[in-house]
């Protein structure tokens, strides 16, 4: 449970620096002048690096067995962030936050992998609710830096600026965890598998299409905020306090999904299409419409980030599991990246087309999931796993 805490805290250092940025992408891009498919097109561009590259990240971390370093590089990246200050043109800043992006599909597959082999012994479910609930924290903590300096006239450059400090912190912290354990796949030695040696089962590849479609009618913020900043819906400052309420809501979600899924297994994913889908029609209300969507999308990403982790342990072999891992967030990403800018475009063309779309996309993910929990139900499983 210390190592878990102690990859948690990476995470919300991290998590202050990249989501303090994210909060204030959509209007810090159109300040720049970039248009609404420019930042829908970003926002999915950025998503699908952090997530594509991790089928080569996970890869390579299972053949060489060095998820530390894979680590470590990709906490790294995050420093990148901070170079948003200097930023002269929209599409250098979209450069910065790719390659933060780009950091992320490095660090991912390797620190959840390191994470599935502590969170075994105290539920995956749980271990990873955790390991969110912290990472929120930062996620929280980074938005009211942000709102800060624009409340107190330092401005969005020198907010990221002040984010050099959460950016180094994230990367010595997981220094630490590493002197703490540095073979992490001892915590889960001569525990029986659940699954046998070799390939990704069905049941894997069902609950990745799942994701996926799921994924792809899920409105990305920056696109919320962008709509927002444009149409002048809220004062400008407040868009960050509208991702740190979002965060919380993650953070608490994650706890509370965490113990459901180590009850009821994947029933609990269903959760995931039903809160997506009234996003998009909330978000471009008016009045509490906006702070419904906000409220709403952080309760799914709270899913998105716990459960939906936490399940590819349980379904995939120890030995392929940073493979599976790239696997699953390489097709999540392309996901992300094909629904951000068909949502961008059909901003443009009328925004009240994307609520079908979001209704469209988490229709079909549902029978997925219920073939997958069959697929599920009729393998291997660990002992006393329910799905």
């Amino acid at each position: 449970m210390r190592f878990i805490l102690l990859l948690g805290l990476v995470s919300l250092s991290g998590d202050i620096a990249y989501e303090g940025a994210r909060a204030v992408a959509g209007p810090y891009l159109a300040i720049l002048g970039a248009s609404a498919i420019s930042v829908g097109l970003a926002a999915g561009l950025g998503e699908f690096a952090a997530y594509a590259l991790r089928l080569g990240s996970g890869y390579m971390a299972d053949r060489t067995g060095r998820y530390w370093a894979f680590a470590i590089a990709g906490y790294g990246m995050i420093l990148s962030i901070p170079l948003l200050a200097l930023a002269g043109s929209w599409q250098l800043a979209v450069a910065l936050l790719i390659l933060e992006r780009l950091g992320k599909a490095l660090r991912s597959p390797a620190r959840d992998t390191i994470l599935s082999y502590a969170a075994r012994s105290v539920g995956r479910g749980w271990g990873f609710g955790i390991h969110e609930a912290l990472d929120q924290v930062g996620a929280i903590l980074g938005p009211l830096l942000m709102f800060a300096a624009l409340s107190l006239g330092i401005g969005y450059r020198g907010g990221f600026a002040m984010l050099l400090a959460p950016a180094a912190s994230a990367l010595a912290i997981l220094l630490a965890a590493r002197a703490e354990v540095p073979s992490p796949s001892a915590l889960e030695a001569g525990v029986a598998g659940s699954h046998p040696a070799g390939g990704l089962p069905k049941a894997f590849w069902l609950y990745a299409l799942f994701t996926s479609l799921s994924a792809g009618g899920l409105l990305s913020f920056q696109l919320i905020s962008y709509h927002l900043k444009v149409r002048s819906m809220v004062p400008e400052s407040q868009i960050p306090i509208l991702y740190a309420i979002a965060m919380g809501i993650d953070a608490l979600v994650a706890l509370a999904a965490g113990r459901a899924y180590d009850r009821v297994g994947l029933a609990s994913l269903i959760a995931v299409p039903l809160l997506t889908i009234p996003i998009a029609p909330l978000a471009l209300s008016h009045g509490l419409g906006p702070l419904l969507a906000a409220a709403i999308w952080g309760a799914a990403m709270g899913l998105h980030e716990t459960t939906m982790r936490a399940a590819i342990a349980d379904l995939t072999p120890a030995e392929r599991r940073g493979s599976a891992y790239g696997i699953f967030n390489s097709a999540y990403g392309l996901s992300l990246l094909f629904g951000g800018a068909i949502m961008g475009w059909l901003y443009e063309l009328s925004p009240a087309a994307l609520a079908p779309f979001a209704i469209f996309m988490e229709a079909a993910s549902m029978p997925a999931l219920l073939l997958a929990k069959r697929a599920a139900l009729g393998a291997s499983r660990r002992p006393g796993q329910r799905y």
